[in-house]
């Protein structure tokens, strides 16, 4: 429901945006031209900002509907500037009207911007101390998650990715969810999932569901079954409320939030060596009391995409939907870390965050 009301939230106000800049384009000079000889003609030319935005729609409908958005939000400040600005120099409004135009090309920037961080992939570390023995003086975990595989990434491009993920020598890689989307093809999915099966490390590579893996509507050409013999397959683990040890370490992974029969943390838990390195793999960072509380030491995550496009995380963390939208945070004995995901959802931007994989260093 929330997810329906916040589509007719944003139609809605594309809608009324749209009308907003179709009325002051009408200032622009040629526009202005046009409509002093035509009304209905200068009505439609004036329109063309927001055709500007259509050939998104190659992508999909909420590409068009966020750079719409992005459209009316620069535009409408821009025209606030214009305004203070002549205030300030108590100038009148001028004839000619150039606001539109720098609204344009501030618009086709945050997008270029966005489209640039969304499809080039950054590597981003951390450094943990633990108090714990792993057996090692150094365990270094690479972590990635929302690949939405086929969104800013298809198979190929993702497995370019993992080759880079090998060069850093990971002794884990875990997959914290959203590894397909309901547009990825089976194709795309055998050549990434070949692609893992080409890692080498000392623990293997360890896969937990998202909210996306499973899929919304029975539009793919491949079935939840087909996603499992895949990963299984190339030598990919998954834990759905399990957990491996690996002697001194015990990866543990959730279950999506919103699977119905899914356990608590405590439950998974209870009857692991608490002497060991926890680290557990949960998709949706909003359990975090409760994931301190059950004695884990590390928690990773995704879903969040690091907010993807202003102001959507800061809206999200008010709304109280996630505990943390992006990087490390410590409660208590627990390190948690957000990663906003390799790739994104639906929206072929990034605005607000990055995409990236994680490399993860603990010391003992």
């Amino acid at each position: 429901m929330f997810w329906i009301t916040l589509l007719f939230v944003c139609l809605a106000v594309a809608g009324a945006g749209t009308l907003y800049i179709m009325f002051h384009a009408r200032r622009i000079s040629f526009v202005k031209r046009i409509y002093e000889k035509n009304k209905l003609l200068g009505m439609l030319v004036s329109a063309f900002p927001i055709a500007l935005c259509l050939p998104f729609w190659l992508v999909g409908g909420v590409a068009v509907i966020v750079a719409i958005l992005h459209l009316i939000a620069i535009w409408m400040l821009c025209d606030l500037a214009g305004f203070i600005i002549r205030k300030l120099r108590h100038r009148e409004r001028r004839e000619r009207y150039i606001t539109g135009y720098i609204a344009i090309v501030l618009t086709a920037a945050v997008l270029g911007y966005g489209w640039f961080m969304a499809h080039h992939v950054f590597e981003t570390d951390y450094q943990i101390k633990t108090a714990k023995a792993l057996g090692q003086d150094r365990l270094r975990i690479v972590m990635l998650a929302d690949l939405h595989l086929g969104i800013t990434l298809d198979g190929e491009e993702f497995a370019e990715q993992v080759s880079r993920i090998q060069e850093t020598s990971p002794d884990m890689v875990v997959i914290c969810g959203d590894f397909v989307d309901d547009e990825s093809t089976l194709a795309d999915l055998k050549t990434a999932c070949e692609a893992l099966g080409t890692l080498k490390t000392k623990y293997g590579v360890y896969y937990c569901y998202g909210n996306h893996d499973r899929g919304y509507y029975d539009n793919r050409d491949f079935k939840a079954a087909e996603l499992v013999s895949c990963l299984k397959d190339n030598n990919v683990k998954i834990l759905q409320d399990s957990y491996e040890d690996l002697g001194s370490i015990v990866i543990i992974g959730r279950e999506d939030k919103g699977h119905k029969d899914r356990k608590s943390a405590s439950e998974l838990t209870k009857d692991i060596d608490k002497s060991k390195y926890l680290i557990m793999l949960d998709h949706q960072p909003n359990d975090y009391d409760a994931e301190a509380a059950s004695g884990v030491d590390l928690v990773l995550s995704g879903h969040t995409h690091g907010g993807h496009v202003f102001p959507a995380g800061p809206i999200g963390m008010l709304m109280g939907a996630n505990d943390r939208v992006y990087g490390k945070e410590v409660r208590g004995d627990t390190t948690f870390i957000v990663t906003s995901g390799i790739s994104g959802w639906a929206i072929p931007f990034m605005t607000a965050t990055l995409s990236e994989f994680v490399v993860i260093d603990i010391a003992a």
